[in-house]
């Protein structure tokens, strides 16, 4: 497509490569609060069943595309609903979930949630999720779903071990498996294993005379 310039050309100037950065960086759609939602999100629901209740819960996580075809994409956490059969705790649960998708909307950091719902206690106790992971409350299980989400789309890195690191794990485990006589069975874990206080899962053995974690290999011994 031509233009035509109707005045006279008196001079000219090259973009620098820094000014044609920050023309593009001024163009970057970042998350912020008075970013509008589209008539259509894609986003994720995961299942969250407690020993507390007959009925379970699902945390669905919708997420919004900020950029989308170009160099800048980014997929961004946008609002959280939970839904469930179980009335009893419907107050604090729709207070949790505009709260969180607030925090989402908002922009910036957002990942500190996580921590925040985890450190939740119930004074009534925990409970255990099968694999032996230990929950301080419905709360923290939310904390734990939502950072499942946050590892899935980019904004949390995954945890995990190298291939040699899991190697030497099995290896304890069949060496005290072997000592002691304790045979897991279809349990992942030696049945007398005590609770990892880093993983909260009941991994934690006495191996070479310090306490080691199978699952996240937390040791004392450093």
């Amino acid at each position: 497509m031509s233009k035509k310039i109707d005045k006279k050309i008196v001079g000219f100037q090259v973009k620098s490569e820094e000014e044609k950065q920050q023309e593009i960086e001024s163009n970057i759609v970042q998350m912020h609060e008075k970013v509008s939602r589209p008539e259509q999100l894609e986003g994720a629901t995961y299942k969250i069943k407690t020993p507390l209740s007959d009925h379970a819960l699902y945390l669905t996580i919708n997420d919004i595309i900020l950029n989308p075809g170009t160099d800048h994409e980014l997929r961004r956490p946008f609002e959280v609903f939970i839904n469930s059969k179980n009335m009893d705790h419907f107050q604090w649960i729709v207070a949790l979930t505009r709260v969180i998708s607030a925090v989402f909307r908002k922009g910036g950091d957002c990942t500190f949630l996580v921590e925040e719902l985890k450190a939740v206690f119930d004074p009534q106790g925990g409970y255990f999720k099968s694999g032996g992971r230990f929950m301080p409350s419905l709360v923290a299980e939310i904390g734990w779903a939502i950072e499942d989400h946050l590892q899935n789309i980019g904004l949390l890195e995954k945890p995990g071990l190298s291939d040699h690191q899991k190697k030497i794990l099995d290896e304890k485990k069949a060496e005290y498996e072997a000592k002691t006589g304790d045979d897991s069975g279809s349990s992942e874990f030696p049945t007398s294993a005590e609770l990892c206080k880093k993983c909260s899962v009941k991994a934690s053995i006495m191996m070479d005379g310090c306490m080691t974690c199978l699952n996240c290999g937390d040791s004392k011994c450093g």
